[in-house]
């Protein structure tokens, strides 16, 4: 079995908090905690299979950190790679922009080759608009602590999987 690399933030507490509860559900894949803040072009060359995890911030922005790993894997060849995407988001104070940060990271690794795996449907959420929707299905795992957090783990284990079958 290929090893899955998980990245995130390690200084994001909900990101964080709910990355362990995505590595939780695996239960016997081999997985390994990476942290974007300080990740360079080698560590996604190390996984055929990676998550990535992102709150949206502001009016839809990626954290500050992202502003530094993204240019350090922008001329990476990921062809043949599968990627999946969680992202937390706040459908009721940001409906314009709800989990926008799986959107973002979708288009960016898209265009270096990544397949993009782990969509989501959009029924269950109340928003106005997101960068994370294609074809009526979220490129990813949105999650809403702050309204919908009684539905986070029913959510995961969905999600994790309908992955199982694209980390084979």
């Amino acid at each position: 079995m290929k090893k899955i690399g998980l990245f995130y933030s390690f200084n994001s507490t909900k990101t964080a908090k709910i990355a362990e509860k995505i590595k939780s559900s695996f239960i016997g894949y081999d997985i390994q905690n990476v942290n974007v803040e300080i990740a360079d072009e080698n560590s996604i060359l190390l996984f055929d299979y990676m998550i990535f995890g992102a709150a949206t911030w502001f009016d839809g922005e990626l954290p500050n950190y992202w502003d530094e790993y993204l240019p350090a894997v922008e001329e990476a060849d990921l062809s043949g790679k599968k990627l999946a995407i969680f992202g937390l988001g706040d459908q009721i104070n940001y409906p314009e922009n709800f989990c926008d940060a799986i959107g973002i990271i979708a288009d960016f690794f898209e265009k270096r080759g990544a397949q993009i795996v782990g969509k989501f449907p959009v029924e269950g959420f109340n928003f106005e608009a997101s960068k994370a929707v294609r074809n009526n299905e979220f490129l990813g795992l949105p999650l809403d602590q702050e309204n919908q957090a009684r539905f986070t783990n029913i959510r995961i284990g969905k999600w994790v999987e309908s992955l199982k079958l694209e980390f084979i």
